[in-house]
């Protein structure tokens, strides 16, 4: 495994959830992350306590949705730091009325604005500076609900993160040569604020048996520490108690 001291990370949706967890794993071995988000005060809330902690952060506050504002941050990055080595995409959401019955277009586009849009805009954004450093790691966030579709997620999410998976793994069928690899993440059911848009809510009990954020920090981790001759194209991490599993064993006959 490498050692990750010294080089540098860029988290998106950094303030809290998968990427709030990402950016503390990373921080923790040694990382110099950079913390991106729309919301100031919880990037700023992460910054301090990786720097408590001995870590080296920064925010960079930004809407993933605007594609100037991305290409300036990275651009930032690459003038103050020289280099970017990993980069975790977290940042995205789902809307409370999801189904084909209740999704306006408004809904819609917003899903897919931060989701997917914001996505590209990201890697777009990091790729030539990749290409020139010969190297680097884009972890993206996807979703069980880029795999499997359902009536949970809503058809807006199950097309972001299904479009999400297909551009990770056309970055490793063009980018492989330059020594970049990609990876889709595609986390089950994680205990994060973006539970509380269920239509149905979610119990305490039933966050608790969740994958939690930390955990997801555990596995990018593991991605960040793989030797660059080996890319991870797409992992899927979900909890013991899947609900959705669950639901089906207590369907069979005894």
């Amino acid at each position: 495994m490498r050692d990750l001291k010294g080089l540098v990370a860029w988290v998106t949706g950094a303030g809290t959830g998968i990427g709030e967890g990402s950016a503390l794993a990373l921080a923790g071995a040694g990382m110099r992350v950079v913390l991106s988000g729309r919301r100031k005060a919880e990037l700023e809330r992460v910054a301090a306590q990786i720097t408590q902690a001995g870590g080296q952060a920064r925010i960079a506050p930004l809407d993933v949705t605007d594609a100037n504002a991305v290409q300036a941050v990275v651009d930032g990055i690459a003038a103050q730091e020289g280099r970017l080595d990993v980069v975790v995409n977290s940042a995205g959401l789902n809307v409370q009325r999801r189904a084909w019955k209740h999704l306006s277009r408004p809904d819609w586009d917003q899903v897919i604005r931060i989701d997917l849009d914001g996505t590209f805009y990201c890697c777009h954004a990091v790729l030539p500076l990749m290409r020139q450093q010969k190297g680097g790691l884009i972890i993206n966030v996807s979703s069980w609900a880029g795999k499997h579709v359902g009536s949970v997620t809503g058809p807006a999410y199950h097309a972001a993160k299904h479009g999400v998976n297909a551009m990770t793994e056309s970055i490793n069928i063009e980018e492989g040569l330059h020594g970049i690899r990609a990876t889709a993440v595609c986390p089950g059911e994680v205990s994060t604020p973006i539970l509380d848009k269920r239509p149905i809510p979610v119990s305490a009990e039933d966050r608790a048996r969740m994958v939690q954020s930390e955990d997801c920090g555990e596995l990018m981790l593991f991605l960040a520490r793989l030797p660059a001759h080996v890319c991870i194209n797409d992992v899927t991490i979900s909890p013991t108690w899947n609900r959705g599993y669950v639901a089906q064993a207590r369907a069979i006959p005894d």
